[in-house]
């Protein structure tokens, strides 16, 4: 099934992405955002404005909602009981950097990385809301979540 972009006039994504006009004109000139005309006036994917104008995670809404647990530290398998999700994808999420450690504390003769819990919350939010099935990208290299199509 093919997924068709969302269009909104450029005038809207400007405003609501807080982006100058101008600079979205020239990003469709470069073609780096689709745009077309509806009606007389011109139309962006709002998903391409959106990346253009989000580099960090912690930009997001999906992020901002979780705000309240940064710099708080859990575990790895405190975070898989908590958030219902397997140890191995929490700690691929750690690896690839998209969760942040927060710090260590030793535990009977071991060490114990304490994630940051906003990160593990978001992670498990897009992945439990992405439309790719399981064993498909959810996650860009920048801690985004993917959004080519298939």
């Amino acid at each position: 099934m093919v997924t068709l972009p969302t269009l909104i006039p450029i005038s809207e994504a400007a405003r609501k992405y807080g982006l100058d006009e101008a600079h979205l004109r020239q990003l469709v000139e470069k073609g780096k955002i689709r745009a077309g005309v509806v009606a007389g006036e011109m139309v962006v994917s709002e998903e391409e404005v959106r990346s253009e104008s989000v580099t960090r995670k912690e930009d997001l809404p999906e992020w901002k909602q979780f705000a309240h647990l940064n710099d708080k530290g859990i575990g790895l398998a405190e975070a898989a009981e908590k958030y219902r999700v397997n140890i191995p994808t929490i700690y691929r999420w750690y690896k690839t950097g998209i969760i942040k450690e927060i710090g260590r504390k030793t535990v009977r003769g071991g060490t114990k990385i304490l994630l940051n819990e906003a990160d593990v919350a978001y992670c498990v939010f897009v992945y439990q809301t992405s439309r790719w099935s399981q064993g498909k990208r959810v996650f860009n290299k920048s801690g985004l979540p993917y959004t080519t199509t298939r």
